[in-house]
């Protein structure tokens, strides 16, 4: 069968990866498209994947970004058209999901965050969601929600390989506290302005911290441009330093001692990962998050004093490897595709043959 994913925000990237080799060893074919946002086009680049550039990213204006979605969703018309695929599958895509509704292509939306907003007229085929996230918090039809395992990434965890060659790149040392920080997503439509303000305590926080280095990963240029013009004696000492190129957010969070971030994504892959990490995320907290709290795995910093009190500098021992798992959720999440496309094809050929 065909498979059509789009690559919509970086954290996708990572996670399709591996969901891609387990459908092309089971024989199907994938078409891949990307949206030029997020570094999305640069981290496919570095995983090998070979992919169409489609649209860009239009701001966080409300008008620009209802533009930008019907933009995008004209411009992956001929990709439906050529490629044919038997089922439309991302991470939350909204123009992939507007444009399979318009050619009427079976479609799965999986999502780890019940609030996110989707178009409210559109409803994808089937939905795919975590165990954890309780069904009364699925707004749809129970007999279209597909479940997995585990949360979203444990699907690419289990293959990763750490590589020290980053530190190298980075200019990290032994003698360094190196805190990865991933700024909140200012230009998504959850953000509440009180994840700045812990951002701005956490960078202030660990400016006067005399061993840590912090690494920090901008959204897009113009967080970079907004955080060095707010703190240029930090970026001229090196105490923040900015990767030049997209880098395996994996292989950074393992070598980090810890992770502090306004997003989702990055703070699940350390709690995958058994590295210590902490949220400055002021959204709705999600069940998938709440899950991690509850078992230990992520700390909520909730104000600035949180922030003094709550986070702790150490050096952190590493195993030489992750602890792996065995890869069942990864097995599940691509079960679940191949068999809505077969139930589908069953339905097909029942009807033709009446």
């Amino acid at each position: 069968m065909k498979i059509w994913i789009d690559l919509d925000n970086s954290p996708h990237v990572p996670f399709f990866v591996p969901i891609i080799r387990e459908l092309e060893r089971r024989g199907h074919s994938v078409t891949l498209t990307a949206r030029d946002a997020f570094q999305v086009c640069e981290l496919a680049n570095l995983f090998g994947l070979t992919y169409k550039r489609v649209g860009r990213h239009y701001g966080k204006h409300r008008v620009l970004k209802a533009y930008g979605l019907c933009v995008r969703t004209l411009q992956l018309f001929p990709t439906a058209l050529i490629a044919k695929p038997d089922l439309a599958l991302s991470h939350g895509s909204r123009s992939q999901l507007l444009a399979a509704t318009i050619r009427r292509i079976p479609s799965v939306l999986i999502l780890d965050y019940e609030f996110a907003k989707h178009l409210v007229l559109l409803r994808p085929t089937w939905v795919m969601a975590p165990e954890v996230i309780p069904s009364s918090a699925i707004h749809y039809d129970k007999r279209r929600v597909l479940r997995y395992p585990g949360i979203k990434e444990d699907v690419y965890v289990p293959s990763f390989t750490p590589s020290p060659a980053i530190k190298a790149q980075l200019g990290l040392n032994g003698d360094n506290v190196v805190v990865t920080v991933r700024p909140p997503a200012n230009e998504a439509h959850y953000h509440n302005p009180e994840s700045d303000q812990l951002f701005a305590a956490v960078i202030e926080f660990l400016g006067r911290t005399p061993n840590a280095r912090v690494v920090l990963l901008p959204r897009n240029g113009r967080q970079e441009a907004s955080v060095r013009t707010a703190w240029p004696d930090l970026f001229s000492a090196r105490k923040i330093i900015v990767p030049e190129h997209a880098v395996n957010g994996l292989n950074l969070i393992w070598h980090s001692d810890l992770v502090i971030s306004g997003g989702g994504t990055m703070n699940r892959e350390a709690a995958a990962l058994g590295v210590p990490v902490y949220s400055i995320f002021r959204g709705r907290i999600g069940a998938v998050d709440r899950y991690l709290v509850d078992t230990g795995r992520l700390v909520l910093l909730e104000s600035p004093q949180d922030v003094r009190t709550k986070l702790i500098l150490d050096r952190r021992a590493r195993p030489v490897q992750p602890q792996q798992n065995a890869g069942d959720t990864l097995t599940a999440v691509v079960d679940n595709m191949v068999e809505v496309v077969e139930s589908k094809c069953r339905l097909a050929s029942r009807r033709a043959a009446h």
